[in-house]
């Protein structure tokens, strides 16, 4: 209901008031601000009555009160509609003071000789009262001559938005000066009448905005504009004319006959009568209550209906059934159409039922946007009244001074956090800081923007800038810590105490990125964490295994909702100093999806050139991570991207042997379980054959980790025996300080550990309680030997590598390295079927290309040394031979092979076997040479574990077996060869008896 007031036409004269038209009076939803109505001179007392009383305010003529006479016959007061909408205003006609208000008249039915003269008295005492004041002062509309009546040629104004009823203001803006003119010329003549016509809808128009309707209005002339206006219109006195803007005051209803001239349009109209009713017709009756009673229903719900009822009720009079149709249908929200329905009815039921529909519709309306208002209110209610009763406990404590404001709080916070290393922090640092904190203290605690800035400033200052913990490069202390935590790996801590003291030579540690490679379970984590004990810094892991999101290396923007900073900048906060040791797990599993290449980040982190001025996305500004001592652990270095590897320095963990892998055991593990189990070392006793069988049958990999897990396991089931067999010491029903406790446990652990069950001299005497702790403490111990190992960790995983004693002929062993460590394996080979000129080979064993190869290269190194060897042998030319590896279900693939194939395939031809205890590996060329391998420490375990006896390896590999370790060198018969025919003459045997 946009655009309704309740202050009407209540002018102060002598000067009236712009503001008195302001949205007209009861105007049609075109509301027009600022508009002043000019005040007209009175006619003179001869020009008959045109309009019904109106009332208006006069400041300065004194209260009286018109009489209820005014309409002789007419009582107005006594209708019954202005009783029941009296009622629902709290309007009381005959007490209501008109005194002091102008006079209106409006010309809906027949002129009264009664109304004339009160009106041309009113008009007088106006004039005689203003004592010759300005005609400004007079009343705003008065009678005119001719009357409206007599108006059978009228100007055609079109009206866009809604149709102009009798009783009713609007303001419309005449663009056409020729329009204007001739409106202006109409007022000076005394016959200030227009017709007032509604525009129809233009077909071929798509846009129905305000702008576009009143341009298409203005470019309407003659004819054209006929043809879109309604016939049926309503009569206009003109008001006022201010500049453009045209005040009408709807008269009477009109229709058009024809046109009188085109420019401006000029039309001849008929005056249009409501047809003749029944007053006393009960269906108009109960139709006209039935609007009523709609009306009182909206009007308990919107105030801005109930001052329209009272200012119609205070200056139009009573409602008769026309004006209360013409009321409902004007100030409801009806669309023109159903508004220009009602103002072309002529039949007073009909217009009454058209009335009732859009004032149905219109309490329908008021009643759904009730429901909403109720639901959004009770919505936003909670969270109005939690922020309002906030602000208030914020402003009382603010008084009190209990606490300050949040942003004050906030800054001082972030600038206690950076004074006390302010001269640290870097200067391009410091200005950010010093931004944001002015930035913060312009921002609204409630909006986004601030929570954002916060949280920035929040990152910025709590980063240890230039705060550094003091390393420690004792190297006689870093070998005991290196000592304490690992056993073996000898080649490993040597290089991590070269590099130790380099730094202390140095003075620092940084410039190296080292990169821990091996099989899983061989300690490469607990070294990294070791070498940071030794260097005294703080130790930050995180494991990029799997990772696709190059936001977790460098963060993200800080536009994006929930933005962090990447990994590098939480590992500072969290460790508090600027030079930890970072350990990069698993980087050799690092994830590329569509969030970019995390490899390729990790460029900019991990060069010592580039990551002195580091740029994470989220803090936008150089941090120095050049302090930073980072070290990555990889199963596989061939999966690491070659640009990422070439900024690593590689140090190898090969894995353990069997010897180390005992102490490891005994050390470390065994003490490790039982203190997780509860037991006590007296009371379990694990045998070395056990723990060599558990080691060779159940863990053959190279780390320690499955070994860790079997032990877990065997003292998870003693101690479920030990439980089962009562050993549980007994709560004490008191609780007793600590000093009591302690030596009641100190007696306990002596008891037990002597294993001696006094006998009294009285046994009669003993309590039961006694007697229940003495039985616990003649338990047996729990022994673990070879023949009982299998009840606690099942049958034997692994079975003996070497399945040949001895190696028949066709059959040698070769020697292999996995992700999991060393390994042996033997290649077979037979005769499926001889015959001239059937000479081929076929390989099984799901090999590899390149093994598959290195058979096809075997096999011609085979015969061309066979054709040296034994030229009248032609095995190989009438032969057709069948090589496999076994375990055919394991991939397997690699060069290394080559040797081993070639001794296979010669055995076969020779009839001969390769001598006892032998193993082999190298990649052999079409000419007979043998090229360098890999995996040599791995190969070397994995023989050892077989019994193998002698080695043949490239002459290439010497240095690498040089390397290794005392203990997995020792008694092994280790040959160096770079020609296959040296291997020949070390393979085979002259005679057969040498195999038994």
């Amino acid at each position: 209901m946009k655009g309704f007031e309740t202050h009407l036409l209540r002018l102060q004269p002598p000067s009236p008031s712009p503001s008195s038209l302001s949205n007209g009076f009861l105007p049609q939803r075109q509301g027009v601000n600022n508009l002043k109505v000019p005040t007209f001179r009175p006619r003179s007392p001869s020009s008959p009555p045109m309009l019904k009383l109106f009332s208006s305010s006069t400041a300065s003529r004194a209260h009286h009160h018109l009489s209820p006479a005014i309409r002789p016959g007419a009582s107005s007061v006594d209708s019954p509609f202005f009783k029941a909408l009296s009622h629902l205003t709290g309007l009381n006609r005959r007490s209501t003071s008109l005194g002091g208000r102008r006079v209106f008249f409006c010309s809906d039915n027949a002129s009264d000789a009664a109304a004339a003269a009160a009106a041309e008295a009113e008009a007088k005492a106006a004039e005689s009262d203003s004592d010759g004041a300005d005609a400004k002062s007079s009343s705003a509309i008065v009678p005119t001559n001719p009357r409206p009546e007599d108006c059978l040629t009228v100007l055609a104004l079109p009206v866009a938005h809604r149709p102009l009823f009798p009783g009713f203001y609007m303001p419309i803006y005449v663009k056409d000066p020729k329009v204007l003119a001739a409106l202006q010329e109409s007022r000076r003549r005394q016959a200030p009448y227009a017709g007032a016509f509604l525009l129809k809808d233009d077909p071929s128009a798509d846009s129905s905005s305000s702008t576009d309707v009143e341009k298409n209005i203005n470019e309407l002339k003659g004819k054209d504009l006929l043809k879109r206006l309604h016939e049926v219109g309503t009569l206009a006195q003109i008001s006022s004319i201010q500049g453009d803007q045209v005040i009408l005051v709807g008269h009477r209803r009109l229709r058009i006959t024809e046109m009188v001239s085109e420019e401006p349009l000029t039309v001849k109209v008929d005056h249009l009568k409501d047809k003749p009713f029944d007053m006393d017709d009960d269906v108009i009756k109960a139709t006209s209550f039935e609007v009523i009673s709609t009306l009182r229903d909206v009007l308990k719900t919107s105030s801005l209906w109930r001052d329209h009822v009272q200012t119609y009720t205070q200056h139009i009079g009573e409602f008769t059934y026309p004006r209360l149709a013409d009321f409902g249908a004007a100030i409801c929200g009806a669309n023109r159409h159903q508004a220009q329905e009602v103002l072309e009815e002529l039949d007073v039921h009909k217009r009454l039922r058209l009335t009732l529909e859009l004032m149905k519709k219109e309490r329908e309306i008021s009643k759904i946007q009730e429901t909403i208002a109720k639901a959004i209110e009770e919505k936003i209610s909670g969270e109005q009244r939690r922020y309002l009763l906030n602000e208030q406990l914020k402003a009382i404590k603010k008084e009190l001074g209990v606490e300050t404001d949040d942003k004050s709080a906030l800054s001082e916070k972030f600038k206690e956090r950076i004074d006390p290393s302010k001269e640290k922090i870097p200067a391009h640092v410091l200005q950010v800081i010093e931004e944001e904190l002015t930035k913060l203290q312009l921002l609204e605690a409630s909006s986004s923007e601030f929570n954002v800035t916060r949280n920035y400033l929040d990152w910025l200052t709590i980063l240890p800038w230039g705060n550094y913990s003091d390393e420690n490069f004792d190297v006689v202390r870093a070998q005991q810590i290196l000592d304490d935590d690992h056993y073996g790996l000898s080649d490993v801590k040597e290089r991590i105490l070269e590099f130790i003291a380099v730094g202390r030579l140095r003075g620092t540690s940084q410039g190296k990125i080292i990169c821990l490679s091996g099989p899983p379970g061989v300690g490469k984590t607990s070294i990294g964490r070791s070498i940071a004990r030794a260097l005294n810094r703080k130790f930050f892991r995180f494991s990029v295994g799997g990772l696709a999101d190059v936001a977790e290396i460098k963060g993200h923007r800080r536009t994006y909702v929930g933005a962090m900073p990447g990994k590098m900048v939480q590992c500072l906060k969290s460790v508090g100093t600027a030079n930890p040791l970072v350990l990069i797990d698993e980087i050799d599993k690092l994830g590329r999806g569509h969030a970019g290449d995390p490899a390729s980040a990790l460029l900019e982190l991990l060069d010592p050139e580039q990551n002195a001025n580091f740029l994470d996305h989220y803090l936008d500004v150089t941090i120095d991570l050049s302090k930073v001592l980072f070290v990555c652990t990889a199963n596989v270095i061939d999966m690491i991207p070659n640009p990422l590897l070439d900024r690593m320095e590689v140090i190898s963990i090969a894995g353990y042997i069997t010897d180390e892998k005992v102490h490891i055991a005994r050390d470390y593990l065994e003490k490790t379980a039982r203190g997780d189990c509860g037991i006590k070392p007296e009371q379990v006793e694990v045998s070395d054959a056990a723990l060599l069988s558990l080691i060779e049958n159940y863990c053959r990999e190279a780390g320690v980790r499955n070994l860790q897990k079997q032990i877990e396991k065997i003292y998870r089931k003693i101690a479920l025996k030990l439980v089962r067999e009562g050993v549980v010491p007994e709560e004490p029903a008191v609780a007793v300080d600590a000093e009591e406790a302690e030596i009641v446990t100190k007696l306990d652990v002596e008891s037990t550990e002597n294993h001696v069950v006094e006998e009294s001299p009285a046994p009669a005497a003993k309590e039961p309680k006694e007697e229940a702790q003495n039985e616990k403490k003649a338990v047996e111990k729990v022994m673990i030997d070879e023949s009982n190992l299998a009840d606690y960790v099942g049958k034997p995983v692994f079975h003996a590598e070497k399945i040949y004693e001895p190696t028949p002929v066709g059959v040698v062993m070769g020697l292999a390295w996995t992700s999991m460590g060393g390994s042996t394996l033997y290649i077979e080979t037979t005769v499926v079927e001889e015959g001239e000129g059937k000479g081929c080979l076929n390989v099984t064993g799901q090999l590899g290309d390149v093994m598959k190869e290195s058979a096809q290269i075997a096999h011609t190194v085979a015969r061309k040394i066979m054709l040296e060897k034994e030229p009248e042998n032609q095995f190989f030319a009438n032969s057709k031979l069948h090589l496999h590896v076994p375990a055919g279900a394991t991939p397997k693939d690699g060069p290394s092979a080559g040797c081993t194939m070639i001794t296979s395939l010669l055995s076969l031809a020779m009839k001969k076997p390769v001598q006892k205890d032998l193993a082999m590996t190298g990649e052999v060329t079409l000419t007979g040479r043998i090229l360098p391998i890999g995996g040599v420490k791995e190969k070397t375990i994995a023989a050892r574990r077989s019994q193998v006896k002698t080695i043949i390896f490239p002459e290439a590999n010497r240095r690498d077996f040089d390397e290794l370790a005392e203990n997995v060198k020792e008694g092994l018969d280790v040959h160096f060869v770079d020609d296959y025919k040296k291997i020949f003459d070390l393979a085979f045997v002259s005679d057969n008896k040498q195999q038994d």
